[in-house]
């Protein structure tokens, strides 16, 4: 019709009404879960209560027992540090092999895509409760699980990393006759080196949190008193362990963020 205007709409008729069932069917499976979960609330009004008798047994902290700690505490790092190493080592050949542009062959693609899935896919404490079984408990068995979880994190964000570098420099590399050790060393980690060493040091930093509950499973570290003090009710005991805890937390994550700021 002359002179009508014209309405400007962001989405048409099909779009809106597409998005609308998207939002219907999300509904519906968080209503659905939530009845197939049968999750109750009777005891939420409870919940504060118990919550302020909880922190009332939890102050103040038992302070006298940290002595005791820092030696389960450097064993969470070096748990931590120890493991992370590992991975690095053991994932930059899966993250070669698993990167299209360099991996040798389809093969050898399908088994780097395997290794950083299977290592994905399995929970640190999964892992942990596997080793302690083949390995025994203590600190072996959580620096093995934490390198092994490690892997695929790493070997699949450096497999990216591999993908998006300048193939050019690498054509280059090899048109002096360099072998393929010397195109890896001098065409390839170069252009790699600020990702491989951002994504270490956050790795570790996820490392030192997780290898904190590793002894709840027997693996080491400071996750074995934590776990005795909550067994025992020593609640006072539990807060200065917990606090401890942050503080070590609060260090890796200062030291994780200095260190990427370093390689950007």
């Amino acid at each position: 019709m002359a002179g009508a205007t014209r309405e400007w709409s962001r989405f048409d008729a099909r779009e809106r009404l597409f998005r609308i069932g998207g939002a219907l069917v999300a509904v519906a499976v968080v209503v659905g879960s939530w009845e197939w979960l049968d999750m109750s609330l009777q005891y939420v009004t409870t919940a504060p209560a118990q919550v302020g008798d909880l922190f009332g047994r939890m102050v103040p902290p038992d302070w006298g027992y940290l002595p005791n700690a820092v030696g389960p505490l450097a064993e969470t790092i070096q748990i931590a540090v120890v493991g992370t190493i590992a991975a690095v080592m053991m994932a930059a050949p899966v993250a070669y092999i698993s990167a299209e542009n360099t991996t040798p062959n389809r093969a050898t693609y399908a088994l780097g895509k395997l290794i950083v899935t299977v290592s994905r896919s399995v929970h640190t404490i999964v892992w942990a409760l596997l080793f302690v079984v083949m390995l025994g408990p203590g600190a072996l068995a959580g620096t093995v699980a934490t390198a092994v979880r490690s892997i695929g994190f790493l070997a699949k964000l450096l497999g990216e990393e591999i993908e998006e570098i300048d193939f050019g420099q690498v054509e280059g590399v090899r048109a002096t006759g360099a072998s393929p050790a010397q195109l890896l060393i001098y065409g390839i980690v170069p252009q790699i080196k600020p990702a491989l060493v951002g994504l270490s040091v956050y790795r570790w930093d996820i490392n030192v949190r997780a290898a904190t509950i590793l002894g709840f499973v027997g693996a080491g570290g400071i996750g074995v008193q934590l776990f005795e003090a909550i067994d025992s009710f020593a609640w006072r005991t539990v807060s200065a362990l917990l606090i401890a805890i942050l503080g070590v937390v609060l260090v890796s994550e200062g030291v994780s963020a200095y260190a990427r700021r370093k390689v950007r």
